[in-house]
């Protein structure tokens, strides 16, 4: 069984197969994140990141798998690096952070209220998770496109000077631009 496999066994075993999501459950939602930041030439620790990227709830999907009080229990099955990408990516105040993030650099935790400032390569990875789960949302949700496709387009065009060129070329596919 490889690290992955084990991933999304305790992910099933956390129940996210039986949390609503669009595109059918959280589950299928996190493994088509995974798979697609594998196939845009990711870091195995982003695509895991992707795998598990909602566990803590985000900003947008209130729902959690796990406390953040027990950090130990993800990073033990995904690895440091990882783990510590997806408490950002949860922790995330989008709101407050995404609009200034290229400019900024700051990400507001909504945990702690804290502004945190990620290293050039957290913040690329933070920055593609976040546009390839916005893309996969979009494309089983049409609705989100026509509400938020404006947006987006507008966001990821201000994040293409962080973000990977492979996953900006993937969101200018999608959007159409």
């Amino acid at each position: 069984m490889t690290i992955d496999d084990g991933v999304r066994v305790w992910l099933r075993r956390q129940g996210a197969e039986q949390i609503a999501h669009p595109g059918g459950n959280l589950y299928v939602h996190l493994c088509r994140v995974s798979e697609r930041l594998a196939v845009l030439g990711c870091a195995h620790d982003v695509q895991a990141a992707g795998l598990t990227h909602a566990v803590y709830g985000t900003d947008g999907f209130d729902v959690t798998l796990v406390d953040r009080a027990d950090r130990a229990v993800l990073r033990d099955l995904v690895g440091a690096d990882a783990e510590e990408l997806v408490y950002l990516y949860g922790a995330c105040d989008r709101g407050r952070s995404w609009q200034e993030l290229a400019r900024t650099g700051e990400v507001f935790d909504r945990f702690t209220r804290q502004v945190r400032t990620p290293g050039e390569t957290q913040l690329r990875s933070l920055v593609d998770l976040s546009i390839v789960n916005e893309l996969d949302v979009i494309e089983h949700d049409p609705a989100v496109a026509d509400r938020h496709g404006v947006y987006f387009r507008e966001l990821f065009a201000s994040w293409a000077p962080i973000a990977s060129e492979q996953v900006i070329s993937d969101a200018q596919r999608v959007l159409r631009q």
